[in-house]
């Protein structure tokens, strides 16, 4: 019996978190000579949630995982690759498509599509609250929402759409980052007195860790960073609410007294940092306000999935396709000048958007026969390309 109710990697590899339909598809066609057809089977999203007009890709450094060694060819646009779900005609855009032996592939569908919707959901997300917030501080902070087994993809993710830091252990060592906190309220409750417990924290914690004390744990948020200012005197880098919705108020109107007070008192340079809570929203009004960086939690780590599904373009070298969705292998462009993209059949090649601008092709082979064939970047490259797109765009709905 296992420990954690999660898949292990091996299980996932060999098929065994699919849906049974696809077994029963596999078994029917080798049985019936269709065991050798070669398809072509792309991935496309369905309308985004919540009204976005653009996502963010994320996950394809795991569908590589999953697939390589697999008898396949795997093509795909960038991670981090800021697209629309549909093109300047209305035409789905293809994020990544498969070519092989259907066969080969079936059982893989239902984890391709996990690995993308769950990641592309998350990382746009964050994407939407950095552009918002700017050159402030966004802390990925939602790790407890989730099962932790997810904990590095989710973190990968936040960081990827935009995230400056991420709060979980494994989550920084998978992007290469050392983990960012604060404290917690249970540190303070253990000292009983805010104070020491600031106290204690920076004479305990090594240079490296900032001092960010929590100012809510028992006084108003006023009077406690006040205190911290008080007590950890130049030291004091920067303090945390992280105030309880049920006696929260107007956190804007709270930032803003708290900045006066502190500013007064000449501790201007002493941060102002906010969490529990804090959605897309609310951003800019905190911003305003005062507020000099975001610990983001259940807004990202919980956001709805990119709805991505797969369908069969091509079947035995002849266009197919079910209803509602266009046969046949497609080339998406990204025009260089207004950004939009643009999806053309295989066989019709273009160079130039009607916009006069030139096409750059998006999608990129990654695996061939199942060998890996393009070096993949880091996540700090791909969150710097992320982050390049946003700020090139014009509407960030």
């Amino acid at each position: 019996m296992r420990k954690f109710h999660v898949a292990l990697p091996e299980e996932i590899k060999k098929g065994e978190t699919t849906d049974i339909y696809f077994l029963h598809a596999r078994e029917v066609l080798e049985k019936n000579g269709f065991k050798n057809k070669k398809t072509t089977a792309e991935f496309s999203a369905n309308d985004l949630p919540n009204g976005w007009n653009w996502a963010v890709f994320c996950g394809l450094e795991e569908v590589i995982t999953l697939m390589e060694g697999s008898p396949i060819d795997l093509y795909s646009i960038p991670e981090g690759t800021v697209f629309t779900p549909f093109d300047r005609r209305g035409f789905r855009v293809p994020v990544m498509i498969i070519e092989g032996k259907y066969t080969d592939f079936a059982l893989s569908e239902t984890p391709l599509l996990g690995l993308i919707c769950q990641a592309s959901g998350i990382a746009t997300k964050a994407a939407r609250i950095k552009a918002l917030a700017k050159d402030k501080t966004v802390l990925s902070f939602g790790i407890r929402r989730m099962h932790p087994a997810i904990c590095p993809m989710i973190d990968r993710s936040a960081f990827i759409g935009g995230c400056d830091e991420v709060s979980s252990l494994a989550g920084a060592k998978i992007i290469g980052r050392e983990p960012k906190g604060t404290m917690p309220h249970s540190l303070i409750i253990c000292f009983g007195d805010q104070r020491k417990a600031w106290k204690a924290f920076d004479e305990t914690m090594p240079p490296s860790v900032s001092r960010i004390a929590l100012v809510d744990t028992y006084w108003d948020e006023k009077a406690e960073a006040i205190n911290a200012a008080e007590t950890l005197k130049q030291n004091l880098e920067g303090i945390r609410l992280d105030t309880p919705s049920s006696r929260k108020g107007n956190l804007a109107e709270i930032v803003k007294e708290i900045r006066w007070e502190l500013d007064l008192r000449g501790w201007n340079k002493v941060k102002i940092l906010v969490s529990g809570g804090i959605r897309e929203e609310n951003i800019e009004e905190l911003i305003r306000a005062g507020v000099d960086g975001f610990g983001i939690g259940t807004s990202i780590s919980s956001a709805r999935s990119v709805d991505y599904s797969m369908d069969l373009v091509e079947f035995d070298g002849k266009p197919c396709a079910k209803r509602g969705r266009i046969s046949g292998k497609k080339l998406v462009y990204k025009c260089e000048s207004c950004n939009e993209i643009s999806v053309t059949p295989e066989s019709r090649p273009k160079e130039h958007c009607s916009c006069g601008g030139r096409l750059k092709p998006l999608l990129k082979q990654y695996l061939k026969n199942g060998k890996l064939v393009r070096e993949l970047p880091s996540p700090e490259k791909i969150r710097g390309y992320t982050l390049e797109q946003i700020q090139k765009m014009k509407s960030l709905k």
